[in-house]
């Protein structure tokens, strides 16, 4: 017999949402300007009721005590100037999984368990990064579970500032080498079987994750449908993309960030 998945966070909508945004995996760092412009200008300036980001803001996230210099500085101002305009959510990724509480305080952001589930428009959808529901990929799945320890966590946060800013350099290089050394159609996908029992534990009706940078929507089983969220990369790749899942009580619709905010203009 299928082992039952746990219950998840529920969050209640209020009614007065109407429109509801979706993005993750931009990886914004100080080296992607044109990414992180259009982020905040799109924080800024959407017509959403509610904007949820659901993993991999940051390439890297080495502690909330970088948030007062730099380009952290800069991420934590945009972040609270789009909370004093509306509700903002932040889930944390496997790249920013060090982004805590002190930072979301101070900006005013709401913290999203991964998985939380979601009801508006008389609907329950399941939000998650992803990355815990790729169960295939053994060896990440074990440095997931190390990392995401108090522990390891305690250990690392206890390091000077520089010093973990070296450290997370060596491993955006690591992880970039391993992508070198791959195809596209080799990296793993979330299990079908595990994103179907999670939504059924929670009854959920459809499933929004990032973490794959495949984005598109498939039914997986009768009434259960997956979308997946695009990256964001506007500064390195031949073909720029940047993309904004929207929920209305219409359905979900894909949106350029720019689309997202014209009427607000």
């Amino acid at each position: 017999m299928e082992a039952s998945a746990p219950a998840p966070a529920t969050l209640v909508a209020p009614v007065s949402w109407r429109t509801i945004d979706f993005i993750s995996d931009l990886h914004l760092t100080a080296e992607t300007p044109r990414a992180f412009a259009l982020w905040s200008d799109y924080l800024r300036n959407t017509d959403a009721d509610a904007v949820f980001m659901l993993g991999d803001l940051f390439e890297a996230w080495i502690g909330d005590d970088a948030r007062f210099e730099g380009f952290e500085a800069r991420s934590a101002a945009a972040l609270a100037e789009a909370a004093s305009r509306r509700p903002i959510a932040f889930m944390v990724g496997n790249r920013d999984f060090l982004l805590g509480d002190a930072m979301l305080e101070a900006c005013g952001v709401t913290a999203l368990a991964d998985p939380t589930l979601l009801s508006a428009f008389g609907q329950r959808v399941l939000l998650s990064h992803g990355d815990a529901m790729c169960i295939d990929d053994v060896a990440y799945q074990h440095f997931r579970r190390t990392v995401r320890g108090a522990a390891w966590q305690h250990d690392f946060l206890a390091r000077p500032l520089g010093e973990r800013r070296v450290a997370a350099r060596a491993m955006r290089a690591e992880s970039e080498r391993r992508k070198a050394t791959q195809s596209a159609d080799s990296w793993f996908d979330v299990d079908t079987a595990a994103a179907l029992q999670a939504m059924r534990a929670a009854d959920a009706s459809a499933l929004i994750h990032g973490h794959t940078h495949r984005p598109g929507s498939e039914t997986l089983a009768e009434g259960r449908q997956r979308h997946v969220l695009s990256d964001w990369d506007l500064d390195h790749a031949a073909t720029p993309r940047a993309q904004v899942l929207r929920w209305q009580a219409s359905g979900f619709t894909r949106l350029a960030p720019v689309d997202a905010m014209n009427s607000a203009r």
